[in-house]
């Protein structure tokens, strides 16, 4: 599957997989993100069975804070 992921091409070997499986197929590990498919926030309650297909535009975000 092929995939948009922050602006770049991404292909992996499924036919499809859940924002986690991305999430760690990436080894994106910050605790403060926000993920975007197809631009629609996605809840983090729903990482595990929200679905990422080939074709999906997917913005992965760190959130910072800070003064």
């Amino acid at each position: 599957m092929e995939i948009t992921l922050n602006n770049r091409k991404e292909t992996f070997d499924t036919e499809s997989m859940t924002v986690a499986e991305m999430l760690e197929k990436k080894s994106f590990s910050f605790r403060m993100r926000m993920v975007k498919l197809n631009g629609r926030l996605i809840k983090k309650d729903k990482y595990d069975t929200t679905l990422i297909r080939n074709g999906d535009d997917v913005k992965m975000l760190y959130l910072m804070s800070g003064g």
